[in-house]
């Protein structure tokens, strides 16, 4: 690993996508491989990044009432086969249990891919009456998805961590009024905390969630030109209600099943995050989910040793006060050693303190997002660097939102539609609502409608495929 360390980056992002985003992630020290494949072990400066996420996200879930849980991770055999829509939809992914030591288990036990099947038949047993709703639950933990051939760390991988909230409400308009509240949620968080701005809008019925009777979605837009899908809210009617008995007495006596809803964000944020701010240096964080904020490096000779030393301890307690600071004060390393390493590592804002910066009261603030340099007197020192740290998390915001911009285009016909999909992005164009021309376009192009925005009122343009009346725009693209 150290050998790696001090190579670098040895591809450009702009050539080798690919192999750039594996190198970003092992040489910045954000993750490593672990002896399962399609698994990956987080290293404390990713996992922290998770913990901010976890932290930010679960303060707005608490703000409009909803409680965390914990549901075991094995799920009876028997549980999924009782909503079949359900577990159709999952079926190729799920991991089994099937022995136990050197007993055969009678009844297999599944690893949870999702935990609606175990979670329902235990919540019916919760609600008897109105009064026991609405019930709205959430459970930080991790799951299990097996059946692609070829995992993408933090993209794609097998076991992942995320949140899944589970809510009960006694009437559907209370259920659906919870969609907006929810994406709004991963919407500040998505933006104001990661920097990534994405699509919102409503999957079709051929995308939407296995069980689901509509799904949400945040989608992001990928260096590479293909669309990923981002955070998620699933309206579930009353299909696992039915399924599993979750009913209550209203007021006038009579039964009624639940109306419930799921959503979800998951580790692949960090993907994502990782692969649309960095560069070819290393990895770039934003401020507010950086493990460190601000690396303080010291520079001297054996003279002046112990008096920049002092100095930065000193701006070091200063800064910490506000800000997670790192003090370099490795003597084996070259300064220009350690600015790469840290680099790499995409630490936001380094602190360049020596002998003449000490002789000029002033130290140096170097920005991990456009590489600029200037220098601020000690006593401003913790003012200016709280405000470069703004700077950087608002123009890594910007800088991706310009991307996402310059790479959405519309189309009115099919022609229109794959040429502008032969440059990658986003392309908004008119859709019948037909599956047909839905299946058709993804067989032909290979791109898929990602999500319908929510914004829209209606076109009066003609269908992209078929040129009948069309419905919607929808956004189509190329995706992972």
């Amino acid at each position: 690993m150290a050998e790696a360390k001090q190579e670098g980056i040895t591809v450009r992002k702009s050539e080798n996508f690919d192999e750039w985003y594996t190198q970003v992630i092992l040489k910045s020290e954000l993750a490593d491989y672990s002896p399962v494949s399609g698994c990956i072990v987080f290293r404390p400066s990713g996992y922290a990044i998770w913990e901010a996420i976890q932290r930010e996200t679960d303060k707005e879930f608490k703000k409009i009432g909803i409680q965390n849980t914990y549901f075991p991770i094995f799920i009876p055999e028997r549980l999924l086969k009782k909503e079949q829509e359900h577990v159709k939809g999952f079926s190729p992914e799920v991991a089994w249990v099937t022995q136990a030591g050197d007993s055969k288990l009678e009844e297999r036990l599944a690893i949870r891919p999702t935990s609606e099947t175990l979670m329902y038949e235990v919540i019916s047993r919760w609600v008897r009456s109105s009064r026991d709703l609405p019930l709205r639950l959430n459970q930080w933990n991790n799951v299990v998805r097996w059946e692609f051939r070829h995992p993408t760390p933090l993209l794609r991988s097998r076991e992942f961590l995320w949140n899944e909230g589970h809510t009960v409400f006694a009437t559907e308009g209370e259920a659906m009024a919870e969609r907006d509240e929810i994406l709004r949620i991963y919407k500040t968080i998505t933006e104001e905390y990661l920097a990534l701005p994405g699509l919102v809008g409503k999957k079709t019925d051929a995308e939407k969630f296995a069980g689901a009777t509509a799904s949400y979605s945040i989608e992001h837009l990928m260096p590479d030109g293909k669309a990923i899908q981002g955070p998620d809210f699933h309206s579930d009617g009353q299909n696992f209600a039915k399924a599993f008995e979750i009913s209550f007495v209203d007021r006038n006596g009579q039964k009624q099943f639940a109306w419930q809803n799921t959503w979800a964000i998951s580790t692949r944020e960090i993907g994502v995050m990782l692969a649309i701010h960095s560069d070819d240096k290393g990895l770039i964080v934003p401020p507010r989910v950086a493990l460190f904020q601000v690396v303080i490096v010291p520079i001297f000779d054996e003279e002046a040793r112990e008096r920049v030393l002092k100095q930065a301890e000193k701006l070091r307690a200063r800064l910490e006060e506000t800000t997670s600071v790192k003090l370099d004060d490795r003597d084996h390393l070259t300064p220009g050693r350690k600015f790469n390493e840290w680099e790499l590592k995409g630490v936001p804002l380094r602190v360049e303190i020596g002998a003449r910066d000490l002789a000029k009261r002033q130290v140096v603030l170097a920005r991990r997002d456009n590489g600029k340099k200037r220098q601020v007197t000690m006593a401003s020192a913790a003012r200016e660097v709280a405000r470069e740290l703004k700077e950087i998390q608002e123009n890594l915001y910007q800088r991706a939102l310009s991307f996402l911009k310059e790479h959405t285009y519309t189309a009115e016909t099919y022609e229109q539609l794959k040429s502008s999909l032969k440059n990658g992005g986003i392309v908004r164009a008119p859709w019948c609502l037909s599956p047909d021309c839905e299946a058709k376009v993804k067989e032909e192009t290979g791109a898929k409608i990602v999500n319908l925005p929510m914004d829209q009122k209606g076109t009066k343009s003609r269908c992209v495929y078929c040129g009948r009346e069309a419905g919607v725009i929808a956004n189509f693209a190329k995706s992972y």
